[in-house]
């Protein structure tokens, strides 16, 4: 039974109570919803409760990882494009660091506010259901357990994200309580227009924790089909291993980390994706993706199916692309492993530029190169056609929310706080080695430098070309952890970790949430101002508002308070005066 028809029976109850006497219409319950009684139908109503909503290329928008192709750039304004357009003008709010206003469709903060809440709301309901079920018997059996867990997580997550993306970064304990948080639901909605409180970013993440933490012990994936599509036991706790990461508690996102591979002395290699290895067999772009992105992939924990217009923004030659800074820092960057690698477009265009083997083959433009870079393996598309013959329908894509590679790198994070520096690299080393197994380096094996602390401290202490090495300013973000040892003692191995979760999650939106908890600071070139030599460039400096996307325009006229901007009371954001661009 799809779960359509355990909510939905209007169509059906109007058809019966046409054909009823006065007495019968009168008698027929308003609430047309299906009263749930089995558990089956709870596990069912789980099975819809996942947000179909994706925030990759709102966020990508925001960050260093995108530059603006009608700016001006270098000697010349070479590879310059003052005719593209932009693929609609939310992506231009979002660019600018504004409020997005222009669009409330696909990948934008409306998009994603309703989604979140839309996913929390099912969980809601599905608690409500088996609390009262508990009230009534007393106890629950191990299955109603794991799906209330499973109900508890979900909605941790959700609130999780709609953190990240609409409050400041986490604080602290002390400096959480004056920062807003988002409303934490835990009811479902029973009133027209409810009226909801944010509360304080401290509140907020309370309320995470504790559903969390209540939910870990009791998920069993023996309730799922396709665990892969639920929070089984191994997502868990790659959730709770970024959560503790994200709150700077070092020592527990160690633990989960851990639990996630088996335990501290297993290897991680197997959850290593293999794209590499499969260049060869791939025929058309959507192949990457369907690879990448399969259930049967060790390294995928939790995969979402989201609508999305990502790949169409990313590949289709618009205004924002992977290009200049951003490609030469990410998909055409060095490191102190591969910085032999020495690549030249066929075309002969564009110069040299150095790239780790793997992405040969595996990334792609839309024919003209400074338009933008695309890694296939994070972007890919299904469509979905509601008629064929007007070729009309929905653009999907499946998202990699928690996996191998991103966790691993969790752990490796953790492990450089708590002063294990060689833990650190060792598992550094095995997220790079893990793409030396590719086409386009066998016979050049010998061009690989395996990492120690001596060439990571070089090459991320000489100010590392194109923005891959930033200050990172953690401590001034956050100043409450559990580290065992100092920022500074640390810093060149943390830009080492910084510039490997900046490769591995291009296009996946993790950028501007590392941008926010570390405290790194960008700037946007935009567009051109009326004459080709004039620009405008933006900074989002460390403390600026604008790291806590706006919430959307329509939550703010139905009564909830926005996030500050500057200019409001209590704004204590420097004045551009008093800001200094750091261009490396």
């Amino acid at each position: 039974m799809k779960i359509k028809n355990i909510i939905y029976t209007l169509a059906g109850v109007a058809a019966l109570t046409l054909s009823s006497s006065c007495s019968g219409f009168l008698d027929t319950p308003t609430d047309t919803r299906v009263d749930i009684k089995t558990t089956e139908q709870v596990r069912m109503l789980m099975n819809a409760a996942y947000p179909s909503v994706a925030y990759s290329w709102p966020l990508e928008l925001m960050t260093d990882n995108l530059e603006d192709n009608n700016s001006p750039e270098g000697e010349g304004n070479q590879g310059v494009h003052y005719n593209l357009s932009s693929y609609d003008r939310g992506d231009e709010e979002m660019f600018r660091w504004e409020q997005c206003v222009s669009s409330t469709g696909a990948d934008t903060p409306s998009n994603l506010w309703e989604g979140y809440y839309n996913s929390i709301a099912y969980c809601n309901a599905a608690l409500e259901i088996l609390d009262k079920w508990e009230t009534e018997n007393g106890k629950l059996d191990d299955t109603q357990k794991a799906i209330r867990a499973e109900a508890q997580i979900l909605r941790a997550y959700n609130h999780f994200i709609l953190a990240q993306i609409f409050c400041m970064p986490y604080s602290g304990e002390a400096k959480n309580k004056t920062l807003l948080g988002i409303p934490y639901v835990t009811k479902p909605e029973v009133t027209v227009k409810p009226h909801y409180e944010r509360g304080t970013l401290a509140e907020t993440y309370a309320m995470i924790e504790k559903d969390l933490t209540e939910a870990l012990p009791n998920i069993n994936n023996n309730i799922y089909e396709i665990q892969k599509y639920h929070f089984n036991t191994t997502a868990a706790n790659a959730f709770a291993a970024r959560y503790y990461l994200f709150t700077r508690q070092y020592e527990k996102a160690l633990e989960y980390a851990d639990k996630v591979f088996g335990g501290p002395d297993m290897d991680p290699t197997p959850y290593m994706s293999d794209i590499w290895t499969q260049l060869g067999n791939f025929y058309y772009v959507s192949d990457f993706g369907l690879y990448q992105n399969g259930m049967d992939k060790q390294t995928n924990f939790l995969l979402m199916p989201v609508y999305s217009l990502m790949l169409r923004k990313y590949a289709s030659g618009y205004r924002y692309g992977v290009v200049r800074d951003a490609l030469n820092a990410t998909i055409h960057g060095s490191s102190p492993a591969w910085s032999s690698f020495q690549w030249t477009q066929s075309n002969g265009k564009g110069g040299s530029f150095t790239m780790h083997p793997c992405f040969n083959g595996i990334c792609g433009t839309n024919g003209k190169s400074e338009y933008g870079y695309v890694m296939f393996g994070n972007v890919d598309e299904q469509f979905e056609y509601t008629d064929k013959i007007a070729g009309i329908g929905y653009p999907h894509h499946t998202r990699r929310e928690f996996y191998g590679e991103e966790t691993l790198l969790v752990r490796a994070e953790a492990k450089l706080f708590l002063g294990d520096v060689q833990g650190c690299i060792d598992d550094l080393s095995i997220w790079e080695k893990a793409r030396r197994d590719c086409p386009s380096a066998v016979g050049y094996e010998d061009r690989f430098v395996d990492l120690t602390l001596e060439n990571i401290t070089t090459f991320y202490s000489s100010k590392a070309k194109y923005g891959i090495a930033k200050p990172i300013n953690i401590d001034l973000v956050c100043p409450e952890s559990d580290a065992k040892v100092s920022v500074d003692a640390i810093m060149p191995v943390l830009q080492c970790v910084q510039h490997f979760r900046r490769i591995e999650t291009i296009h996946l939106g993790f950028r501007f949430l590392d941008i926010k908890r570390y405290g790194i600071e960008i700037a946007h070139k935009i567009g051109n101002n009326v004459a080709p030599m004039y620009h405008t460039m933006d900074y989002l400096t460390l403390d600026d508002p604008r790291r806590a996307v706006q919430i959307p325009a329509e939550v703010v006229a139905a009564g909830m308070q926005p996030n500050v901007r500057k200019g409001d009371v209590n704004d204590t954001v420097q004045s551009p005066d008093e800001l200094v661009l750091i261009s490396e």
